[in-house]
């Protein structure tokens, strides 16, 4: 056994253990975390079999960009989690179900896929160049058009989520960017000229002088 297969093992066991936590632990924000394990020990597994793109990928994008702002807006929000576990365990028994028919149904798939068409040469290997050079290459010459229908594709998706989900609640702050860019100097600071009042306690001496020589 290879320092390469104990690292293997190791990632996996890990893997496994940061998923079962993200589904088991109380805290959202702890689920979080144990998400941002899980997605790095996998980066780490795809690195070991020479996909280099897709584990750095996943760390830049998912580790370094989504998982940060999710958790950012999980510890923003106040999540009451009493009523999200609510039936968890009268449902387990039926969830555990149907992911061993899904997990039975995926190793059946695969066995056969593998039998009836065998894996093939790696064709990095057999160019001489590395896997993220290799997979730059065929993106940007071959399949460009897929992939700017693709990233085109995402754009509209953001979009549309961001306008479905902007929708004015009351007492609520909103900004308004154009109003923010067309605001002038003087509107931010205004000098206001008011005239000078004499102290309550300064006027007590005087009214009593006044009263005295009335007397």
């Amino acid at each position: 056994m290879d320092f390469v297969l104990l690292a293997f093992l190791a990632f996996a066991a890990v893997t496994v253990i940061a998923a079962v936590s993200v589904i088991s632990v109380r805290n959202p924000v702890h689920a979080a975390l144990f998400l941002v394990l899980t997605f790095f020990t996998v980066a780490c597994t795809w690195l070991l079999a020479g996909a280099e793109f897709l584990g750095i990928a996943l760390i830049l994008v998912y580790v370094g960009a989504v998982m940060v702002l999710f958790l950012f807006v999980v510890m923003m929000l106040d999540i009451d989690v009493a009523p999200l576990r609510e039936g968890y365990v009268r449902y387990l028994p039926v969830g555990l179900l149907v992911a061993v028919v899904m997990l039975v149904e995926m190793l059946t798939l695969i066995g056969i896929k593998s039998r009836t068409t065998p894996f093939g040469a790696d064709p990095a290997a057999e160019a001489g160049i590395a896997n993220s050079t290799w997979l730059a290459r065929r993106l940007f010459t071959e399949f460009l058009l897929p992939f700017e229908v693709a990233a085109l594709i995402l754009t509209v998706a953001v979009i549309a989520a961001v306008m479905l989900t902007l929708r004015k609640r009351a007492n609520t702050k909103h900004q308004n960017p154009g109003e923010q860019a067309r605001v002038k100097a003087g509107d931010r600071f205004r000098m206001v000229q008011m005239a000078a009042e004499q102290p309550a306690v300064e006027q007590a001496p005087a009214e009593a002088e006044a009263k005295a020589e009335v007397k």
